[in-house]
């Protein structure tokens, strides 16, 4: 990746308001005068720790969340190396501001608190043209793209245009976690229009105010977008991000085959749920494949986690049909039976042959050890769930990942207080931890910034054909392998995120070793693959 730190030919205001390479008031004398900044910068020379120390102490005085969301993007957007400072070092502090659960507020408010552009906007309008408005955009050395359409913005539904926040927070993220330089990823909107007819209706919003195109005109705007990135930009990785289910599943089979590609929704969920359910196994005493696994909600989230934990199975030496046996899916109208013909064509594998069936009499007839909630409802995880997992199981394990806070199942305070304590619970957003009984318990936080960052950068990394099934297995074994004993004790399923940073360069080198086994990198195989990996990540300092 670049150095940051390079040359630049910009003097005066004009690299003052370069986000790339303004350092502020970290200017040396001499830089001061190199570039023609004399008179234009206070007296003092600060370090960059010491900017940091400013950010943190504005930061910390905004009364609201949504306010340091906006204070964080101004700051990326005039000083880009000292947000990702404030980023990586502060990651447990920030991220949550920066990623979810603030970017969902963030989302719904995008119209309203724009301050400045980022990121690409491609709409039906451009059909025809979108290589030619794609040179607009000012770096030719893109290695990540993260695109969606806005339609199912974290558990908050049809965002628009205002989705854009997802893939501006993803690629932060990226950076922060992975090392991806800054100038190498690209946010896109694929603004189709929208079916939320109060954003048509606002004043203030930014994106089409029309109907969502479909069918063959929606997927002729995806396949020229695919294509002419490929073209643009032959190195880069696309990852597709919050789209509906069906459209999810639907590209990715369209796509995965034949582009360096994958759904963070479908494969990162599934890989960050893997590895917590790893994890689980060591605080359970037992194996994978004992274990029984249901999941309230069939979207894409839900189903890509069984697709993964199926592999898994299979890996143990299970047959596909024991493997299936293992997982059990709830979803509005009941338990997933074969005797059901409202069922998508991703449920169909996962139906059992089973008379119809409610949530409470599915729990109590399969017994399973994990329930994992992918519904984007919150609350659904009541108390009589809750206790009915306490009472099947000494240890239950709890997932509850919609997203943001606001959406999960339910929280870990009320996952501890129902199962007395014994619960172990993990949530897609950050909960603080629960003082039960003179005990602390931790609750884990299964983010998919644990997986896709790594995924990306090992994939860059060896200049990869393709993602396969076996790299997100892999992402997930290395994941539950930096989860540790003092962890478990204190009731977790995923390491600090303090340690976000080191996971990612052991996953992402455990992701280019498939790839080279797979025969699906296209760079030589260095001698040192985790040294040369470690080489390429960003460092923000200066």
């Amino acid at each position: 990746m670049t150095d940051a730190t390079q040359p630049t030919q910009l003097t005066g205001l004009a690299l003052l308001k370069n986000p790339q390479h303004n350092k502020s008031t970290a200017f040396t004398e001499e830089e001061r005068d190199r570039y023609k900044l004399r008179g234009l910068l206070p007296a003092a020379v600060s370090t960059q720790a010491i900017q940091v120390e400013r950010v943190l102490a504005n930061l910390r005085r905004k009364a609201y969340d949504i306010e340091r969301y906006i204070f964080l993007m101004a700051l990326q957007g005039r000083n880009e190396r000292l947000f990702y400072r404030v980023l990586i070092d502060h990651i447990d502090e920030v991220l949550p501001i920066v990623y979810t659960p603030t970017v969902g507020q963030a989302c719904q408010e995008f119209a309203h608190i724009f301050r400045q552009p980022r990121g690409f906007y491609i709409t039906p309008g451009d059909l025809g043209r979108i290589g030619e408005i794609l040179k607009n955009w000012p770096e030719h050395d893109v290695r990540m793209i993260v695109v969606t359409d806005g339609e199912r913005i974290l558990g908050l539904g049809d965002l628009g245009a205002n989705g854009m926040g997802i893939p501006i927070g993803k690629l932060a993220l990226y950076t922060a976690c992975a090392g991806i330089a800054p100038h190498q990823c690209l946010p896109v909107m694929l603004d189709v229009g929208t079916n939320n007819e109060s954003l048509r209706n606002d004043p203030l919003y930014l994106g089409l105010k029309q109907a969502r195109i479909t069918g063959a005109a929606y997927l002729a705007l995806v396949d020229e977008f695919v294509e002419t990135v490929q073209k643009a930009y032959p190195r880069a990785l696309i990852q597709f991000e919050d789209f509906l289910t069906p459209n999810a599943y639907a590209l990715l089979k369209r796509y995965r085959d034949r582009v360096l590609c994958f759904n963070d929704d479908i494969q990162g969920t599934a890989a960050v749920a893997l590895a917590g359910v790893l994890a689980s196994c060591r605080l359970l005493d037992t194996k994978l494949d004992e274990l029984r696994i249901m999941f309230l909600g069939a979207g894409s989230a839900a189903t890509g986690i069984a697709d993964l934990l199926q592999s898994a199975l299979i890996k143990t030496g299970l047959s596909q049909q024991e493997a299936r046996h293992r997982l059990w899916f709830v979803d509005i109208a009941g338990l997933v039976v074969k005797s059901r013909q409202d069922l998508a064509p991703h449920n169909q594998p996962y139906a059992h042959d089973l008379p119809p069936s409610s949530f409470v009499d599915a729990l109590k007839s399969v017994k399973p050890q994990v329930l994992i909630g992918a519904t984007g409802a919150p609350g659904l995880f009541d108390e009589e769930i809750i206790r009915l997992m306490a009472q099947i199981n000494e240890k239950p394990v709890i997932f509850a990942l919609s997203n943001p806070t606001s959406r999960a199942e339910c929280t870990a305070e009320q996952a501890y207080r129902w199962s007395d304590g014994r619960a172990v619970f993990a949530s897609g957003s950050p909960f603080a931890p629960v003082e039960y009984q003179g005990r602390t318990l931790r609750p884990g936080q299964g983010n998919n910034a644990y997986i896709f960052p790594g995924i990306g950068l090992g994939a860059l990394a060896c200049n990869a054909r393709q993602i396969s099934d076996e790299m997100f297995l892999e992402a997930a074994r290395v994941l539950a392998d930096n989860v540790s004993a003092e962890d478990l004790t204190a009731g977790t399923l995923y390491p600090p995120l303090a340690k976000i940073r080191q996971v990612s360069l052991e996953i992402a080198v455990a992701v280019a070793a498939i790839a080279y086994g797979q025969n699906l990198a296209r760079a030589p195989r260095p001698h040192d693959l985790a040294r040369m990996i470690k080489a390429m990540m960003y460092d923000p300092g200066y």
